[in-house]
């Protein structure tokens, strides 16, 4: 195990991450893209202005991780091992990446730019999404109940292929729920 150390504009493309369990790490500035980190574990660790685009994340373990101003790129997380699965993103681009039937509870994404990734069949209970862009995201029989959606925009939810029990909506991105319809707000 590795604990309490940081990680400093590393290249990880050219050479491998130990596959190891990192604990309470800082990754900052380093380079993952399409870099092997299958099996690794994170926990409670911060990666911050890391590029993770297209990283292959098969059986690597996230829990309590966090990500800051980071490009994560086409990541595909439904990959990552499920059990304590818990991350928060804050200024990141996550376009192309998929969450496709994940639990993933109480996450949080600030000033996150969500273009075309994938929610369907995710379990987003109690997570938050503030100020995001989700343009041409994909909820489809996602669970949205008690999510906080109020300052989202571009997106596209179908009310009846959704769980939206208690999720919260402003009245400016409610066209986002009836697109579907035709509905001409004014």
């Amino acid at each position: 195990m590795i604990a309490n150390q940081s990680f400093n504009q590393i290249d990880y493309t050219s050479q491998q991450l130990p596959r190891e369990k990192y604990d309470n790490c800082t990754f900052k500035g380093c380079n993952f893209a399409k870099a092997e980190l299958a099996d690794v574990v994170f926990v409670e660790c911060t990666f911050e202005q890391c590029d993770l685009s297209m990283a292959n994340v098969t059986e690597a373990a996230f829990r309590d991780v966090t990500f800051k101003d980071c490009k994560l790129l086409g990541v595909k997380w439904e990959a990552c091992n499920p059990i304590l699965l818990s991350f928060h993103f804050e200024d990141c681009e996550l376009n192309f990446s998929s969450f496709h039937k994940l639990t993933i509870k109480h996450t949080t994404f600030i000033n996150c730019k969500l273009k075309e990734v994938e929610f369907a069949e995710a379990d987003l209970t109690s997570s938050v999404f503030d100020n995001c862009d989700l343009s041409k995201a994909n909820f489809n029989r996602t669970n949205l109940e008690k999510a906080d959606l109020r300052t989202a925009f571009q997106f596209s939810i179908d009310p009846e292929s959704n769980r939206l029990k208690k999720a919260k909506f402003s009245h400016v991105n409610l066209l986002g729920l009836l697109g579907k319809y035709g509905i001409l707000v004014e």
